[in-house]
This record gives structure tokens, sequence and C-alpha cells, in this order.
């Protein structure tokens, strides 16, 4: 997933939806032309809508080799694709699951600050010192009533805006060290502001007036309105589509147009594989198509670490101990958040010690485990978590669903308890033990839908 947070995106007028009435009884199946190039382009930009001239000169050429054929593909997701001599910049429309997207990305002191640094950044010198741009920020906040602390949080969220600005080329480091900003407010970094990238941070201002009406404004951004553009994100975007959790209008997309003229023709473009099952479908990624787990997005899973193994454990247990009483679908397993903790404080027990032991924090504090491996599973779609019914006078808690996708990993978690802390080399094959997605599959073996029409969605 990229880490922007993007806003909806007006309907392209080169290509009209087919869902839509007047195009209900001429729509014809759409074939875009099969390209490597275009498909790898394709994936990059859907992990990082930034490429930027002196960083990313390649990929630029690249994509402005093949303009027709990416713009052809962009529009079915309503989406739109910048092109200049030294930015290329994907505009995407609303996640698919806001919430899980915004749990993972920045802190919201972080993001403050990201947008008071860009309203001082736009009255500017093309040359600036982080200093004064920090100065105009503190002055922006104040006009907006937001309180300055000058303290060493308050550091760590700009130094982390300051970053982010950077990764986007809106604001370029020229000269120091962007770290020393941290214990030096004055210190001597050189800065480059690029005034016409301003414009393109918001990936979709709207329709509305942020000032007149900020509550609907702010609703656009969190949902795209046309439910086949949903549906397409979030199998671009997103690791999987359950079927218990869509809407009628998402589940009818699923069940009659996925294989057909619409789902299958996007996954070919962008070099993917489409996996459809009762419980939902999937965009699968084949091994020969990236080289390094960080091209598929922000959150690899498996991975080597005391949060994810954690992770592979309680999707063990859930699988072997959860109930499906009031499930939210077939195949899915709930645990109640007490469970959960009791779970990962016996998993931290027994794996406290010795060569790749996990973490003394987390095994010393089952709740800050508990958070983390909550952050990893809901973010990569393999757990939803709902309000629990409080029992008498007790208080609310949450109840943890794991979703039917988990049976990927089944036995996976317990079969090395104790896995040594190694990051494998650049370039170096998965281990042989976890399973090919394109051989095992997202979904558990259960319930293939090899027919749609058979199992509507």
């Amino acid at each position: 997933m990229s880490e922007d947070t993007d806003l909806p995106a007006p309907e392209p007028t080169s290509a009209p939806d087919p869902a839509s009435p007047a195009s209900a009884q001429r729509r014809r199946a759409w074939h875009p032309e099969a390209d490597a190039e275009v498909a790898a382009l394709l994936r990059r930009l859907a992990a990082t809508c930034w490429l930027i001239g002196g960083r990313d000169d390649e990929a630029i050429a690249a994509v402005r080799r093949n303009e027709h054929a990416l713009r052809s593909v962009i529009a079915r997701l309503g989406w739109v694709l910048i092109v200049e001599r030294d930015l290329v910049r994907l505009r995407k429309s609303p996640p698919p699951r806001p919430q899980a997207w915004a749990d993972q990305g920045p802190s919201p002191a972080a993001c403050s600050w990201f947008f008071l640094l860009l309203a001082a950044a736009e009255s500017m010198p093309p040359r600036t010192a982080v200093g004064h741009l920090v100065t105009q920020a503190h002055a922006a906040a104040a006009e907006a009533g937001l309180p300055a602390h000058h303290d060493i949080a308050e550091r760590r969220a700009i130094l982390a805006a300051l970053h982010m600005l950077d990764d986007r080329g809106v604001i370029e480091r020229l000269d120091g060290d962007l770290d020393r900003y941290l214990h030096d407010e004055q210190a001597p970094v050189l800065l480059a502001v690029h005034h016409t990238r301003l414009a393109y941070v918001i990936a979709n201002p709207g329709t509305l007036d942020p000032a007149a009406d900020p509550q609907a404004w702010l609703e656009q951004a969190h949902r795209e309105p046309d439910a086949a553009r949903r549906m397409r994100r979030a199998l671009v975007d997103d690791t999987c589509v359950h079927t218990a959790l869509l809407d009628d209008a998402e589940a009818q997309w699923l069940s009659q147009r996925v294989r057909g003229d619409d789902g299958g023709p996007l996954a070919h473009a962008f070099g993917l594989v489409l996996e459809r099952r009762a419980e939902g479908a999937a965009f699968v990624v084949p091994d020969e198509a990236f080289r390094h787990m960080n091209e598929l997005g922000p959150t690899p899973f498996p991975a080597p670490g005391t949060i994810a193994h954690a992770a592979l454990l309680l999707l063990d247990h859930a699988a072997l101990h959860g109930s499906v009483d009031d499930a939210p679908g077939p195949g899915w397993r709930g645990l109640s958040e007490e469970a959960v903790v009791e779970a990962l404080t016996a998993f931290g027990a027994n794996n406290a010690s010795g060569r790749g032991g996990w973490g003394t924090e987390y095994v010393q504090d089952p709740l800050l485990l508990a958070g983390k491996v909550r952050d990893l599973l809901t973010g990569t779609h393999l757990a939803r978590l709902t309000l629990a019914a409080p029992q008498t006078s007790s208080p609310t808690t949450s109840r943890w669903w794991f979703a039917p996708t988990s049976g990927r990993w089944a036995e996976e978690g317990t079969a090395q308890p104790k896995t040594p802390r190694t990051r494998p080399r650049r370039g170096t094959p998965p281990p042989h033990n976890t399973p090919n997605p394109l051989q095992q599959g997202l979904f558990s073996e259960t319930a293939t839908d090899k027919n749609p029409e058979e199992h509507p969605a």
C-alpha cells in the first residue's frame, strides 16, 4: 500500500465506467495490451506515487515511453496520472480501508506539520534554510490556532514531516543533514522548494469548498463513491477482498465482473494473477515479477522479527481455537481480546530466551505486542476488529476476527518456534517453507469458486 492520503477523483471523461446505466447495454470487454514494462511501471506507481527527476530518471523515461498505455489502465481506476519533464505523480482515489491505512501511516502530529510546512513553503523563495521554513510553519500554526510546544516531541514530528516532503520531491535537501534539526532548530540545512509541485500534494481536491463545508469535504476523502472503482482499487492496492465485508453493489461487481470484462483484464494489465474463491478475490503477484519484498508495499508478511512471528503463531492459534459464532462469513475465526493477549503472553514465555528470542520489551508487555500484531494483521487485511458486547458492567472490549486468508499459513507459525533474527541478503529467495502464492493461494483450500455464477458473492 502506498502511503498517500488521497481524495476522490472525478470520473475520467476518456474512459466512462461500463457500470453506468447509459453504457450497460453497450458494454464491451476491455482488453489491454500485454506489456511487461507497462505492468512493472503500473505496479511501481501503485506502490510509489511520486517519481522525481534526478532520483528516478530511468523510471520517468519509461513512463513517457508508455504514457498512452498507462493512462488507459489508470483511467479504469479513476486515478489521474501527471507526467512532467522531471516529475511523475499518480493521484489516487480514496483507499479501500482508510482507517487501516491511517493506523499504519505517520503520526497525527507529523501529518499536521506536513501541511503546516506546505502552507509555509508556498511563500518561501526557491532556496531557503530549514530554520526559516520551520519558523514560517510555526507562524502558520499560530494563525490556525494550533499550539506550538518547541519540545523534542514536536521536533520529531517536524523532522518526520520534512522527510515526507523530501521523499515526494516537494521540498528537497540540497546541503546539510536533515536529522541535525532534531537537536538544533537552526541546523545549517539548505532546502529547495518546488512550488509547482505543491499543487499535486492533495491527490484529488474534490468538487466542494473545504472552507464552506469542511465535513462534507472530508467525507470525499473517506470513500470512493463508485462501487466498481472501489473494487478495482481494493484489488490493486489491498491484499485481498473479502466477500463477507462487501455491500450489495460491491458484491454484485465481484460476482458478475471480477473475471470477465473488468477484474481479469485489470489484473493482466498489472502483470498479476486473479484468484477468485467463495470467500473473496485477490490479485496475486507472480514470483518472477519482483526481486525484493519492499517492491510490493510497505508491509511484507511473513517476515523476520518478533511481531511477524507472533502474528504467525496467533493465526495458527485462532485456526485451532477460534470461534465461528456470529462470524462475518464462512471461514472466519474469532477470539476475544483477552484470549489474544493470553495467547501472546504464552507465546512470549516460550520464545523469551536463546538465539532468536523475542524482544524483551514485547515479552514483558503483552499489551504492547498485541497492539503491534493488531496493526500488522489489520493492515494486511488478515484480521478485523469489532466491538464485543459487554457482559454486565464489564468495559467494552474488541473481538478479533481472523480472515479465511489466514489459512494460507496454517501450521507455519509452529514449525520453527525460535527463528534467528537475521535479515536475508538483497535478492535472496524466500525460505522453502514459505508457500508460493500461485501454488497455494491466499485463501483456504476449501470453497474454491471455479464458477462465480454458482457462488454469488
